[in-house]
């Protein structure tokens, strides 16, 4: 069964998502047979690679909201963060463009390494403070998770797996998504947000029941002993 995530790195709900997956995941009977694929999604895709205001200025921007709001959102999403064992510092953040960060996240997943430089990402972003759109950042946090330092390099100076990233975003728009995190279960069943863990335990638990065929033995004919026949 095959999980794909669509999320971004700045996202802060993306990062409650994937700790609310990860205890739905601990808990799925059947979590060895999940194939867990991370997707590209940038909610900013002109955004600069660095930016000079502080982050709630550009969220009161960007929704039209006072300062002091998107002041108490960020409590209140900091709040929901330490519920998942994660520390949310929104007065480190250093916010800037994610389109090479995601890069990394294709390059890693090559090598099985996709979840830990998504998660590598993430911390380094909300807890501290780097700027992930820049180059040096990106060579160091690639390293960091066991990637090739040389490849890294070479990966970042060039346009290399971008068309990855872009072909992530495309499925995203043909599938009509619009917002992150978004769990998509065998392009059948998908789950917007993040849920809690019951909630994306119950659609794995439906998603593998509706996938396995449940096989109902009878009484043996003359030709095959079990009421088969195999080639």
């Amino acid at each position: 069964m095959r999980v794909e995530i669509w999320s971004d790195i700045a996202c802060p709900w993306c990062y409650v998502g994937k700790r609310r997956f990860e205890a739905a995941l601990k808990q799925f009977e059947h979590a060895g047979d999940v194939d867990v694929v991370w997707r590209s999604f940038e909610l900013d895709p002109s955004a600069p690679s660095s930016r000079a205001e502080p982050q709630e200025e550009v969220l009161a921007k960007k929704y039209g909201i006072p300062v002091e709001r998107a002041r108490a959102m960020n409590v209140r999403l900091t709040g929901e963060a330490q519920k998942e064992g994660l520390d949310f510092r929104f007065d480190r953040l250093r916010m800037g463009n994610t389109f090479d960060a995601h890069r990394l996240v294709h390059l890693a997943a090559e090598s099985g390494k996709g979840d830990a430089m998504k998660e590598r990402l993430m911390r380094a972003y909300f807890t501290e403070g780097d700027a992930i759109a820049d180059p040096e950042t990106l060579q160091r946090l690639g390293t960091e998770v066991g990637l090739d330092a040389h490849r890294v390099r070479e990966v970042i100076a060039s346009d290399a797996y971008a068309a990855d990233v872009r072909g992530d975003e495309d499925r995203a728009r043909a599938f009509g998504i619009t917002g992150v995190p978004f769990f998509a279960i065998d392009e059948r069943y998908g789950v917007s947000g993040a849920q809690t863990p019951d909630v994306l335990l119950e659609a794995l638990r439906q998603a593998y029941a509706e996938s396995t065929l449940t096989v109902v033995k009878g009484q043996a004919d003359t030709q095959c002993d079990d009421g088969s026949c195999a080639i």
